[in-house]
């Protein structure tokens, strides 16, 4: 019976998506296993350093989905690794080829190179889902590019911006993941074949030849050292995660205090039944925001798991590895159930753009008092100015009517703008910046 939220029937699509399983699985990492010691076999024949023969015998004849598995749980319980166990397997299916199997290696050089094909894998989907999110906001940035909104700091309207801007800030941080993920491929897509204590003294001179020809077969990129205790490139993976779900988090985070009943300006799509309460008829929870930001806290957890066991002791760990094979794999789950819901929320995020006008105006004009302390400043002088705009914005709070109202009962405003100037600076629309501009610079990117 399934015990954790990533592979319960209940939850686990909520929490992860299917393909991502299916990288991560113990037929799938079984299968990596056999493919990293068929591959080895490949190049040790080609090379000289076992029989062309026993070499052909071993790629033709190891099978994953022959394994014993309930023997191979069994042996890896007692080992604590599931190397020797799974090589005993494949060994007996092959004859007398078998004792040409895992030529050199040791465990950790069948486990780490396994795990970074799977990490190739996963990061391929991950690339997918961010390119599919891309193009979702810079369409939705391109929509509302000039959809006045308030802008709020400290959870309180401040200065009017767009709701377009609001979605390129979303977009420019997916750019730079997306940017993130192209320059660790060289550092982390890397093969790991350096044998027991990564000198790979066992096959004197042709060492290096087999280590590079195996890179070579996987497609992984050739380690300049042994990486056995020097794990920065599956942390800084995991660590990417992290970044790229914290990203992810503040996105839900906005959506969630934009959909609030007293905000109410976007709402996730609608779908009969999703984030119904079972006491409450009319609520209409936030779920996918509400995901996302379980699972960027989650990752974030295992980020840290990953730097944890980056301190590993000398030539290999004594146990910082095995932190690895809990906190990698959930974090790419974790990760792809964020994006999975991610994908799907902002594609169908429903927009009240007349709701963002109304709340743009519930302050009758305060929200861009600056823009008047602006626009008075060349006649009054900046501190002047901000004194009068700052009476009016008193008046307004505590009787009421508008600011162009009020400013236009002070003498020193009157003097140098009429009713006409007082309407044009106190239209939050006309009071946004460098907001499109910027949308503009960020949708551009796309060519």
């Amino acid at each position: 019976m399934a015990s954790t939220v990533l592979d319960s029937a209940l939850f686990r699509d909520a929490f992860g998506t299917p393909a991502m399983r299916a990288i991560f699985e113990d037929a799938a990492l079984l299968a990596r296993y056999t493919e990293v010691e068929t591959a080895l076999a490949r190049v040790q024949g080609r090379l000289g350093v076992i029989p062309a023969q026993a070499a052909k015998d071993i790629s033709a004849k190891c099978d994953a989905s022959k394994l014993d598995l309930g023997r191979l749980k069994q042996e890896t319980e007692v080992v604590g690794y599931p190397i020797l166990p799974l090589v005993r397997q494949l060994a007996a299916q092959c004859g007398d080829a078998g004792k040409f199997l895992h030529w050199g290696a040791t465990t950790q050089d069948i486990m780490d190179t396994a795990v970074v094909l799977q990490v190739r894998d996963a990061l391929a989907l991950i690339e997918k889902d961010i390119a599919t999110l891309q193009a979702t906001l810079a369409r939705r940035a391109k929509r509302y590019r000039d959809t006045p909104m308030a802008g709020r700091t400290h959870l309180q309207q401040a200065l009017p911006i767009t709701f377009g801007y609001k979605l390129a800030i979303w977009l420019a941080m997916l750019d730079r993941h997306a940017e993130r993920l192209q320059q660790m491929k060289s550092r982390v897509l890397v093969g790991q074949f350096a044998g027991a204590a990564g000198t790979l003294a066992s096959l004197g001179d042709k060492g290096m030849d087999v280590q590079k020809a195996l890179c070579e077969e996987l497609r992984l990129a050739q380690p300049a050292a042994t990486w056995h205790a020097a794990r920065d490139g599956l942390a800084e993976a995991v660590n990417f995660l992290g970044l790229l779900t914290g990203s992810l988090g503040k996105i839900a985070f906005d959506v969630m205090l934009l959909a609030s009943t007293e905000v109410a300006e976007v709402a996730e799509p609608f779908v009969q039944g999703r984030g119904a309460s079972s006491t409450m008829p009319q609520k209409r929870n936030p779920i996918s925001s509400e995901l996302i930001l379980a699972c960027a806290k989650a990752v974030r957890q295992h980020a840290g798991l990953m730097l944890d066991a980056m301190v590993q002791d000398l030539e290999r760990a004594t146990g910082p590895w095995h932190a690895e094979w809990i906190a990698l794999p959930e974090a790419f789950l974790l990760a792809g159930g964020a994006l999975h819901q991610a994908k799907f929320m902002l594609d169908g995020l429903q927009v009240d753009q007349a709701r963002m006008k109304k709340n743009l105006e519930m302050t009758h004009g305060l929200i861009v008092a600056e823009a008047v302390m602006m626009g008075l400043a060349p006649h009054l002088g900046r501190n002047e100015a901000h004194d009068a705009v700052y009476g009016a914005c008193r008046v307004v709070a505590e009787r009421g009517g508008t600011l162009a109202d009020a400013l236009g009962k002070v003498p020193e405003v009157a003097k140098h703008l009429d009713r006409a100037a007082l309407e044009r600076l106190t239209d939050p629309a006309n009071y946004v910046g460098a907001a499109r501009e910027m949308v503009d610079r960020v949708v551009g990117k796309r060519g």
